[in-house]
């Protein structure tokens, strides 16, 4: 599209090619006529449109070619690729463990690859990058171990487990199994009960718990002021001097605060007059 102040110019130059062309000498041919058809007249491009054609502005663009047009093709958003599961972590079947494009990363043991190459845990355990030489010489494998200390890749001569996700504990003869204790009480040899023994705890320290996670039981939370001695006093609705105490208290507090903030704006306003 020509700009405003094109068109003055672009008129003028009009204006002086028609005067010229109408002053010229008008070429006369015979009109040639037929019995049977007349032949329609072609039309020719104007000579004013001829000479303007150099000065026509033409865009070809399907769409905008600056801006915020091509922003998202320079710079995309990214596809979250990566490792999420780190070694040692524990991992349930179906759990993504590395995202890649490519094969960067092979299955190993108990793990599988998706179409997008993605690589995910097969058995519950835990992760492991590894390198197998056996396998291949310079490939790098993910796999899942059922230990939390085992080591990958498995030898070849060792015996295959069952994936029964089962832990191989030892068994122990029906004549040396103990009567289960609580934590309040505990029975001695002769009959008589002793209160406040704790049971002996097999499983004591953090344990894996459903979040995927180590850590303590909840009611070994509890007891932590127990063992440290702490002790809160019972709350009594009927003290009424308690009461005020900690409303005085509360009080001072917030006239504390209150004259705190008198002071710093007081400090600002004085800052602001010099």
């Amino acid at each position: 599209m020509l700009q405003p102040r094109l068109i003055a110019p672009f008129r003028a130059l009009e204006r002086t090619l028609v005067s010229s062309l109408r002053s010229s000498p008008a070429i006369s041919h015979a009109p040639r006529t037929s019995l049977l058809f007349q032949r329609a007249p072609i039309s020719a491009p104007s000579p004013i449109s001829k000479y303007l054609l150099p000065f026509s502005q033409v865009r070809h663009a399907s769409h905008a070619t600056q801006g915020t047009a091509n922003r998202h093709s320079r710079d995309p958003a990214g596809k979250r690729l990566g490792a999420k599961k780190t070694g040692g972590e524990y991992v349930v079947p179906g759990c993504i463990i590395f995202r890649q494009r490519g094969t960067k990363w092979f299955p190993g043991e108990n793990c599988a690859m998706g179409r997008d190459h993605t690589i995910y845990a097969a058995e519950a355990g835990y992760v492991r990058y590894y390198l197998d030489p056996e396998r291949h010489p310079d490939r790098k494998y993910i796999g899942v171990c059922f230990e939390k200390e085992g080591k990958l890749p498995t030898p070849r001569n060792a015996p295959t487990r069952r994936k029964l996700n089962r832990i191989a504990v030892p068994r122990i003869p029906d004549g040396f199994e103990t009567a289960a204790q609580s934590d309040l009480a505990a029975t001695v040899e002769d009959g008589t009960t002793v209160s406040g023994v704790e049971a002996a705890n097999a499983a004591t320290g953090s344990q894996l718990r459903p979040g995927y996670m180590y850590r303590e039981a909840n009611w070994q939370i509890g007891r932590a002021a127990e063992k440290a001695g702490i002790t809160a006093k019972p709350y009594k609705r009927d003290n009424r001097w308690l009461a005020w105490r900690k409303r005085q208290a509360r009080a001072e507090r917030a006239a504390q605060m209150k004259s705190l903030k008198g002071k710093k704006k007081a400090a600002k306003k004085s800052k602001g007059g010099r």
